[in-house]
């Protein structure tokens, strides 16, 4: 989808959250005994760069300077937005990718939020997903990479929420659906989560058939979308699943539903792997029930 662009002049804006300025605060986490992650994440100064604007929208991106490096997000919102969506891509996907969909949320009358997370090959400096070596973060009570973006997801969550003042969701499609959904059971100010092609890691359950018992097992859990999906509730949960999809098996997906506590719906799309316009379309037609058409 296009939309007429006009020229505006491209300026960088550097924004301290929560009147915070650089070291005033650490980030900590704690993970329990069952394997619960809790975080608590330091505020984090973003720069600001508006790319383009219209009648319709206003694209930016926005860097968060976290005490762990930058991480890239993209954002498309119209100027009074009726939600917003905090967007967790799977392995590979690139903002460029979704540049129609931030637009077609936008002209919904939402705020779209795409974080290149770390380690995905995109902007956002790390390593691609490594449980072996965040363990061993982890052994060494340093910060796991999945935690970091956990955090991440998180402050994005806090900085729509005090731009807009409207409800944030969490949503991702693919290996971004498992991390939403950590960070959707982690940050209760979370107004759902939206998950799709998209289930358990299957790490925890596979070291218990082996017989590991102990820090590796709780390390584990602590990843596992399966840990957080009932501590959603009572905020909504939607799971969108393929019976074609040809990397995650439609019964994972049912199954990380079926651990899922009320209110929640499952939702079968056309397709295939991830996101696409069949997902877009359902997603908008469900929060027109709550949220209204845009006038």
């Amino acid at each position: 989808m296009r939309t007429g662009i006009i020229t505006v002049g491209i300026f960088v804006l550097f924004i301290v959250l929560a009147g915070c300025t650089e070291n005033q605060a650490r980030s900590s986490y704690s993970v329990d005994r069952t394997g619960f992650l809790s975080v608590s994440c330091a505020p984090a100064p973003i720069s600001e760069e508006i790319l383009f604007k219209n009648e319709t929208y206003t694209k930016t991106r926005m860097v968060l300077h976290t005490q762990a490096g930058d991480v890239i997000t993209y954002l498309a919102a119209p100027q009074n937005p009726k939600a917003a969506i905090v967007y967790v891509p799977g392995a590979g996907e690139k903002p460029g990718g979704h540049e129609d969909r931030m637009v077609e949320y936008a002209h919904a009358g939402y705020a779209f939020l795409f974080v290149d997370i770390r380690g995905n090959g995109g902007e956002t400096r790390g390593y691609a997903f490594n449980p072996q070596n965040d363990f061993s973060l982890f052994e060494n009570d340093e910060w796991p990479q999945y935690y970091l973006t956990v955090c991440d997801i998180v402050k994005s969550q806090q900085i729509l929420s005090e731009r807009f003042s409207v409800p944030v969701y969490a949503m991702g499609s693919s290996n971004g659906g498992r991390y939403a959904a950590v960070a959707a059971g982690v940050d209760q100010d979370f107004a759902g989560y939206v998950g799709i092609s998209t289930s358990d890691w299957g790490i925890e359950e596979s070291l218990i058939q082996q017989g590991y018992t102990g820090d590796l097992v709780r390390f584990a859990a602590s990843i596992e979308p399966g840990t957080y999906i009932a501590k959603i509730s009572p905020h909504t949960i939607w799971i969108f699943h393929s019976v074609n999809d040809p990397v995650i098996p439609f019964e994972d997906g049912k199954r990380l539903f079926d651990h899922a506590a009320e209110p929640k719906t499952f939702i079968e799309f056309s397709g295939g792997h991830g996101i696409n316009p069949d997902v877009d379309d359902q997603i908008i037609m469900q929060w027109a029930q709550i949220y209204g058409t845009q006038g």
